[in-house]
């Protein structure tokens, strides 16, 4: 397994892993509409935007070879966030999601964040139990997605400050 930055040229594995997250792991946390909504095309649209974007940084996990797990993160005031974590119902089990998290909350820590969020649905209890196993706490915040309808938390965790 390697960890590395994205490149525009894995726009393609990425939208591929994440279409199937958000059909297979979305399932009765979001509303069917929401799910129906997450279009190739929008997909691409999005994931073409997000890696053109130098507000933030993409790593890919590869297993095997094939783009298997993607995160998105960014600094944010004297924090930083994880914007994104998803790694293909294929490659479960494998350690992906932990080695993108621990990437993106190492290099926001680096950089000199403060703490690092991210932001989870409410009703995704695997997801939840996955990042309060590795350190990250739900720290009262919350919020509804206006385009999805459904409230998420906001999970928190210390970042390091370079001494």
């Amino acid at each position: 397994m390697t960890l590395r930055p994205a490149t525009s040229d894995d726009r393609d594995a990425i939208v591929a892993v994440f279409l199937a997250c958000w059909r297979e792991s979305y399932v009765g946390v979001l509303p069917a509409v929401a799910i129906e909504a997450m279009t190739d095309d929008r997909a691409q649209a999005l994931w073409r935007r997000v890696l053109a974007s130098t507000e933030g940084t993409v790593f890919v996990a590869e297993h095997d070879g094939l783009v298997q797990g993607v995160t998105r993160f960014a600094p944010e005031g004297d924090g930083g966030a994880v914007h994104s974590l998803y790694v293909s119902p294929d490659a479960r089990g494998l350690g992906l999601g932990t080695r993108l998290l621990d990437a993106a909350y190492d290099s926001l820590s680096e950089r000199g964040a403060a703490s690092v969020a991210l932001w989870v649905f409410a009703a995704n209890a695997p997801s939840i139990a996955f990042y309060r196993g590795r350190g990250w706490l739900p720290d009262g915040g919350a919020r509804t997605q206006a385009e999805f309808g459904e409230p998420e938390l906001r999970l928190r965790r210390g970042g390091r400050r370079p001494a």
